[in-house]
């Protein structure tokens, strides 16, 4: 049985394009949650993506709805995959990424392998998983959910959430904090800039950071 349910609305592209000035890894210094665990890795080096989570959630080895999506994907997607827990069953290959390039979606990530490594890096489409397989999905008609709550990496994602994907991993925000999270992860990166040429100039990294006044002071309050 399958379930469908409407596309969703997708992120401000003046949002989009704030995100993807953003890195996971400055957003992971002030949020704690909204993050895939580390097993979701990128395929393909050197790339930030932002766009709208288009979920599927996918059992065992039906892939129907996958290649459903190819067909009404939109540009600024990113295309989401719960596997529900299979790891022998790679549901993204090739012809798959050819579809949804030309569909103009942004990325894929999946909660389970891909195959095609070749075909994905030669098509340019950035691809987060946890790994390649050999043995593929088929179409088998039989189940399978779209548009749906789903849990990729230990992260709940759900339809029109906010994604940021680079090197360092994905983020999920939903539409209503992403462009706070966007403009505050910048102003971060803006004053490490900073940081760097102080450093490059001869401070120390502690003194920059107050830590070595907050070291001496306690040892100074341990010793009275």
């Amino acid at each position: 049985m399958f379930t469908v349910n409407e596309m969703p609305t997708q992120v401000p592209q003046d949002v989009i394009e704030l995100l993807e000035k953003a890195e996971v890894a400055t957003i992971g210094h002030f949020l704690y949650s909204g993050f895939m665990n580390s097993s979701i890795r990128p395929l393909i080096r050197g790339r930030r993506i932002a766009g709208t989570a288009v979920t599927l959630r996918l059992p065992h080895a039906d892939s129907t709805l996958l290649v459903y999506a190819a067909g009404i994907a939109r540009p600024g997607d990113i295309i989401v995959v719960d596997r529900s827990g299979d790891t022998k069953y790679a549901c993204w290959g090739g012809a798959l990424t050819l579809a949804m390039k030309l569909a103009g979606v942004k990325a894929g990530i999946i909660d389970g392998p891909a195959t095609d490594l070749r075909e994905i890096e030669e098509h340019d489409l950035p691809m987060w998983c946890s790994g390649i397989a050999p043995i593929t999905t088929r179409v088998l008609g039989l189940e399978g959910a779209m548009n749906v709550p789903v849990t990729v990496g230990g992260q709940i994602v759900n339809p029109g959430d906010a994604v940021l994907a680079d090197e360092q991993g994905v983020v999920v925000l939903s539409p209503a904090e992403a462009k706070a999270a966007a403009e505050r992860a910048i102003g971060m990166q803006t004053a490490e800039v900073e940081t760097l040429k102080r450093l490059r100039n001869g401070e120390k990294f502690p003194d920059i950071h107050g830590v070595t006044e907050i070291v001496r002071a306690n040892l100074r309050a341990a010793s009275d």
